[in-house]
């Protein structure tokens, strides 16, 4: 039967799970909307492609199926650049489906004429100009790039006559991959090395959250009693109130104070998926894999240079640690406490006081159920919430954590409440990260999708701000007026609260849980209120 190339490649991308694809349409594009529709893929417009794949993410961290972002022709692929960027640096399958101008026209004519590949090659795993006769298997390619570890962003490009092309539909797609496993003299070394451990201690990332590994770290932590720490985005592999959980890391000094002494005196040091970038410079060579055991298991090998490892598996995390734990016989571990006293400490430091962005954390968290989903947009607001956001399991808690791009927040939130709509969602950002996607409150509109906005008001960069005194600088471009933001929130259609005081945020985040539409919460605090509480 004969189809157009769009038409098979939006099969292709149906075939691999996608139920949804974000954007906004241009001329140059309309095929290809028109072909996802037609396969199933439900088309939602955005107002900017920056947000647009931020919204495709999250639904990915829902279903798990690649995200898709339709961006048009020059201006429409420059907007997507940013969440392009951001999804090689965080590991998102993202298919970016773009239109071009035709090989033959693009000799003799130059409106937006702009080579999309080269643009965007230095920042995704892999870029395709669609062709009739490869339409096929390059989105094969496409998809199958974008979700092998480790996951990131593919460009296809697809010139206008090419989207309208017949072609045969082709029905064959490419075979799974068989997933690696741990050698047998590495896993003799391994078993002999946690049977020897009095001081053990596991890192848990990304990776691990991709290979669905919690249950298995859960119970290979209890069996051996390893205390565990995770990076931001691999919150909730344990549930963090556990008592083995010594919760997040990344970019808080004030945790690194806690943890990171565990790791240097540890006499086995696990790392589970745990992938660095999502570290801040301070986690770089803090153990000593000369002097240290330490077992890297991990989906791609170490090009990084952030750590050492004794020991570097290249395999999946659970399988691998299930091999591991099997026929060792578990014992207590850490005779001195040390993991129990810095749990303690830890929530000693990150616990509410008074009226602030903690208070606001930590009333948000009370009044929102078990399996809530919270995303947060970059800045200070993002460091604290990290910490004191406790989670029951992957995938509750969505960031930006490598490239760590502010206006992700709201547009994360969108997309993971449209591919669950019966799981309460919540969006945390602060007042600059807000405006930079505002006009995404037409979305929530347009989708009726009863997300929850916080706003933390400190008309400031706080963490920029803070930066600035700390160096002894003169104030510069960090501050701006106290706007009322949930006035903003009204003119869209939605409700929109101003709070001072736990009190009332109490109140207010009951109400707009119950809410059928989107609600927005401007909390107003001090600027310096982050001040030694990050």
């Amino acid at each position: 039967m004969t189809i157009r190339a769009a038409d098979l490649l939006a099969r292709r991308l149906h075939q691999a799970g996608c139920r949804r694809a974000f954007g906004m349409p241009g001329g140059e594009v309309l095929t290809i909307v028109d072909a996802l529709c037609k396969a199933g893929i439900e088309f939602i417009l955005c107002h900017h492609e920056n947000a647009g794949g931020f919204m495709s993410e999250g639904g990915h961290h829902v279903d798990g199926a690649p995200a898709i972002l339709v961006a048009t022709v020059g201006p429409g692929v420059m907007n997507a650049v940013n969440v392009v960027a951001n999804a090689e640096q965080d590991r998102v399958p993202l298919i970016v489906l773009s239109g071009c101008i035709d090989a033959d026209e693009a000799e003799t004519y130059t409106h937006q004429l702009l080579d999309h590949r080269a643009v965007l090659d230095p920042i995704t795993k892999a870029t395709f100009t669609l062709t009739p006769g490869a339409a096929a298997v390059q989105a094969d390619k496409a998809v199958r790039i974008a979700m092998a570890p480790r996951a990131g962003p593919v460009l296809v490009d697809v010139p206008i006559s090419v989207a309208d092309a017949p072609v045969e539909d082709d029905s064959i797609a490419l075979p799974p991959t068989a997933p690696g496993a741990i050698g047998a003299d590495a896993l003799r070394q391994a078993r002999e090395w946690l049977e020897q451990a009095e001081r053990p201690i596991m890192l848990a990332g990304l990776d691990a959250v991709r290979d669905r590994a919690g249950p298995t770290i859960r119970a290979f932590c209890e069996t051996h009693s390893v205390p565990l720490v995770t990076t931001y985005k691999g919150k909730g592999l344990m549930p963090e109130g556990h008592s083995l959980c010594l919760g997040g890391a990344g970019l808080s000094p004030l945790a690194d104070r806690h943890l990171l002494p565990l790791f240097r005196d540890a006499d086995l040091v696990i790392l589970a998926g745990y992938d660095p970038i999502e570290m801040r410079v301070g986690w770089r060579n803090v153990w000593d894999a000369g002097t240290q055991r330490v077992i890297d298991i991990c989906d791609a090998p170490n090009t990084h240079g952030m750590h050492a490892a004794s020991l570097e598996v290249v395999a999946p995390v659970g399988d691998t640690l299930s091999r591991l734990s099997d026929g060792v016989t578990g014992q207590e571990t850490w005779p001195d406490d040390a993991p129990a006293m810095a749990r303690l400490a830890l929530r000693e430091a990150f616990s509410a006081r008074e009226w602030g962005p903690d208070a606001v954390i930590a009333t948000c968290r009370d009044v929102c159920p078990p399996g809530t989903i919270a995303t947060v947009d970059s800045g200070a607001h993002r460091i604290l919430l990290s910490q004191m956001w406790e989670c029951e399991a992957p995938g509750l808690l969505l960031q930006s954590t490598g490239l760590c791009t502010m206006g992700c927040a709201l547009p994360l939130a969108l997309g993971a409440k449209r591919a669950a709509p019966d799981t309460p969602v919540v969006a945390f950002m602060g007042d600059g990260g807000f405006l930079m996607v505002a006009g995404e409150l037409a979305s929530a509109v347009a989708l009726k999708v009863p997300v929850v906005a916080v706003v933390f008001v400190d008309a400031s960069l706080a963490l920029i701000e803070m930066k600035q005194r700390q160096r002894q600088l003169s104030n510069a471009g960090v501050d701006f007026d106290r706007l009322d933001h949930a006035a903003v929130a009204r003119a869209f259609g939605g409700r929109g609260v101003r709070v001072a005081d736990a009190d009332a945020l109490r109140g207010a985040m009951e109400d707009a849980l119950a809410h059928p539409g989107f609600t927005l919460i401007a909390a107003e605090i001090d600027r310096k209120a982050y001040d030694g509480r990050i």
